[in-house]
């Protein structure tokens, strides 16, 4: 099967693959580093090249009318708004590249108008398609594993598409790390999941600023996603401290029981030692239904599953065996 490309479309099987399109103005990753601060700040949607590169739905020169909404919409209307742009650049959690191009001009959305949802999806943006992975090497992975070739919709690599949402999302880390201390939690966790995703000149700050808020964090969602970020901006180094820090945590028996448990998923998903039997005790004491019930709005188990994500990724971590074809993806 060959692609012939075209306009956003990478030719993924002809000879010498997408790599013949790298820095090119086929590559979603050059046009979202040639930016400025004028086109993002000013929301000079114009300067962006929509249509050369696709969402699920066709090219993406229908995303600046639909930012435009989202922007002058009160807050009921943008949330159905923000819904509806969520299924045309991550349709069913698969990224798209028009998707990258829009993660500025969502973050200023969030900014100007504390809409979680536009951090969310930029979050979503950011990340690989998870597919339902909650296993130890998927739940805190945001980039696609190496020699995995996923294509979108339109048939353009979805490596290239996360990588350039990556790229925007670190380019503004400083405008977003205020948000970890904004008055409604559902802000604070959905920047959390967003800032987590990060590439790696950013994760010092992000990953102070993460300590920071957990130490003040007295909402129950927002400690346990602060848990899983900190996770996640340590998993691809496997930062020893992190690994010590989330270990103490869930021995804890003075910490409350959100934190434990997030702080357990983490650890786990940072070493490659065998489940303790002192862990396992811990998590069928404490990952009741309950707990679970309160947890299902943490970013991270939600993708796992949105009815029972903490069930979801205990089940995928205990039995890996049973979820090897995630490695796939």
């Amino acid at each position: 099967m060959n692609w012939q490309g075209g306009d956003g479309i990478l030719a993924i099987y002809e000879a010498g693959g997408p790599e013949l399109y790298t820095g090119t103005s086929e590559d979603v990753r050059v046009a979202v580093a040639a930016m400025t601060a004028e086109t993002k700040d000013g929301l000079r949607y114009e300067a962006v090249p929509w249509r050369k590169f696709h969402h699920a739905y066709g090219p993406g020169d229908d995303l600046p009318s639909v930012l435009t909404g989202i922007w002058s919409s009160d807050a009921e209307s943008a949330d159905g708004k923000l819904l509806d742009l969520w299924n045309r650049i991550c349709h069913q959690g698969t990224p798209s590249a028009a998707g990258a191009l829009a993660v500025p001009f969502l973050i200023r959305i969030a900014l100007a108008h504390s809409h979680h949802r536009a951090l969310l999806l930029v979050g979503a943006l950011a990340r690989r398609p998870h597919l339902g992975d909650g296993t130890r090497a998927g739940l805190l992975r945001a980039d696609t594993p190496a020699g995995v070739i996923n294509i979108e919709p339109s048939g353009y690599l979805i490596a290239w598409s996360v990588e350039a949402a990556r790229q925007a999302l670190t380019a503004d880390t400083d405008l977003l790390l205020p948000l970890l201390d904004h008055t409604d939690p559902a802000v604070r966790t959905a920047t959390a999941y967003a800032l987590s995703a990060a590439a790696a000149p950013a994760r010092d700050r992000i990953k102070a600023a993460l300590y920071a808020r957990f130490d003040v964090e007295d909402d129950l969602v927002a400690r346990a996603s602060l848990v899983l970020a900190i996770g996640e901006v340590a998993w691809t180094e496997r930062d020893a401290d992190t690994i010590a820090r989330t270990h103490t945590w869930w021995r804890d028996p003075a910490r409350p029981a959100e934190v434990r448990v997030s702080a357990a998923l983490a650890w786990l998903c940072l070493v490659d030692d065998p489940i303790p039997t002192e862990l396992d005790t811990l998590l069928d004491e404490k990952a009741t239904d309950h707990l679970a019930t309160l947890l299902t709005p943490v970013p991270w188990l939600f993708d796992a599953d949105p009815e029972d994500g903490l069930r979801s990724a205990l089940d995928q971590m205990r039995n890996p065996d049973d979820y090897a074809w995630l490695a796939k993806f």
